[in-house]
C-alpha cells in the first residue's frame, strides 16, 4: 500500500492526527461494522488516547472532505477516530496477514506525517524569526537615519560656528599683523595701504 494512499486518510481532529474506522476497514477488507465490533469486544485495549467516537459537529465538518454512504444513503453511528498508538493496538485484535501488512504501513504513514509536521513547524518558526529580525533591522535603520540626521545638524552647526570663529581669528590676524607692521628706515618710500 502507497503510504500517500495512507496519508491523505489521515486527519487531525482534536489537535489529534488519526484515522477513522470507514477508511481503516476499506485498508484492512473488512466490514465498517466489522471493525467496531472487535473494537467494543476490546474496548479496554483503547482508552481515550487511543480511540475517540466523533461528535456530529466533529464529522459534519469534516463530511466534506471524503465521501460516506452507504446504501441507506449516510451512516447510522458516528466514526470511531483512532490515534497512531489506536492503529497499532488494532493489530492486536485484527490478526491477517493483511492487517499486520496494512498496520505496518499505517504506521509508516503516521510517522511520515509527523516528520512533515515537525518540518513545517520548524520552518514556520524560522520564518517567525526571520520576520522579526527584518523587523528589527527596519527599526535600527529608521533610528539610524534619524541619528545621521540629528548628527549632520549637529555637525553643521558646529562646523559653522568653527568656520566663523576661523574668520574671526583670522580677521585680528591680519589687524595685529598692520599694526605690527615696520616702516623701512632710509630714504627709499613705500606705499602705504592707511
Amino acid at each position: 500500500m502507497e503510504l500517500q494512499t495512507i496519508q491523505k486518510k489521515i486527519y487531525e481532529i482534536r489537535g489529534k492526527q488519526v484515522m477513522l474506522d470507514f477508511d481503516l476497514a476499506l485498508l484492512y477488507g473488512v466490514e465498517t461494522k466489522v471493525l467496531k465490533q472487535g473494537v467494543k469486544r476490546n474496548i479496554r485495549r483503547f482508552p481515550v488516547d487511543f480511540m475517540f467516537e466523533l461528535t456530529q459537529e466533529e464529522f459534519n465538518s469534516l463530511r466534506s472532505q471524503f465521501v460516506t454512504s452507504n446504501k441507506r444513503g449516510g451512516i447510522r453511528y458516528m466514526p470511531f477516530a483512532f490515534t497512531e498508538q489506536g492503529v497499532a493496538m488494532l493489530s492486536s485484535i485484527l490478526k491477517s496477514e493483511t492487517a499486520i501488512e496494512i498496520n505496518i504501513s499505517i504506521i509508516r504513514a503516521f510517522v511520515a506525517v509527523r516528520q512533515y509536521l515537525s518540518m513545517a513547524s520548524n520552518q514556520i518558526k524560522e520564518i517567525e524569526e526571520l520576520k522579526q529580525r527584518m523587523k528589527a533591522l527596519e527599526e535600527g535603520t529608521e533610528d539610524t537615519i534619524a541619528a545621521i540626521n540629528d548628527l549632520s545638524e549637529d555637525t553643521r552647526k558646529e562646523l559653522d560656528d568653527i568656520y566663523l570663529a576661523l574668520s574671526q581669528l583670522a580677521d585680528k590676524q591680519k589687524q595685529i599683523t598692520k599694526k605690527n607692521e615696520r616702516k623701512p628706515i632710509g630714504f627709499v618710500q613705500y606705499k602705504t595701504n592707511d
